[in-house]
């Protein structure tokens, strides 16, 4: 069965697409080859907008009429998680004089696994800890990978697993004499 072309009085088979409202919904109506070239030709997307709302309307297009935050939003993932990984409240001179924390500190599963995301060894210096992380971020970060999402998950867990090591590191250095 073949589709009538909807359009006044139009007898040919519809086999293009047009569509019915500017919402992207799925409605659309099929026409002929001849009235879908005059709806392309008089189709205005911004019709019955006035100027404001069309420059909002791009404003939104540009980020996929998804909403965003700006890193500097008080409740931003990324900035609460980067502030509590960044504020660095452990005895940087106990850490010094350590040698090898393998030996000395017992680690759990938490930890063994946050080592491994970070891709170092098991009781690893602080400061080697510190720096495979600075190069994982610049690494991971989504605007070193045009806003990739798996790249902002990965980046994610790395700091997940670099927060999780900073507290352990802490509170082992804490509970020494």
């Amino acid at each position: 069965m073949k589709n009538i072309c909807d359009w006044n009085n139009c007898t040919e088979v519809g086999e293009y697409k047009a569509p019915i409202e500017r919402d992207n919904s799925k409605k659309y109506r099929l026409l002929c080859l001849n009235h879908v070239k005059e709806f392309n030709k008089n189709w205005n997307y911004f019709s019955g907008m006035n100027d404001s709302q069309i420059v909002d309307f791009l404003k939104s297009d540009m980020i996929w009429h998804k909403p965003t935050q700006s890193f500097s939003s008080s409740d931003n993932f990324f900035k609460v998680l980067w502030n509590n990984t960044l504020r660095e409240e452990l005895d940087i001179e106990k850490f010094k004089n350590e040698h090898n924390h393998m030996g000395q500190f017992r680690f759990d599963h938490k930890d063994i696994k946050a080592f491994e995301i970070l891709g170092i060894s098991v009781g690893l210096k602080w400061v080697k800890i510190q720096d495979k992380f600075k190069i994982l971020v610049k690494k991971f970060h989504p605007d070193m990978n045009s806003g990739n999402k798996k790249y902002e998950e990965k980046l994610k867990l790395i700091t997940l697993a670099y927060t999780q090591l900073k507290n352990t590191y802490r509170e082992k250095i804490d509970s020494q004499p």
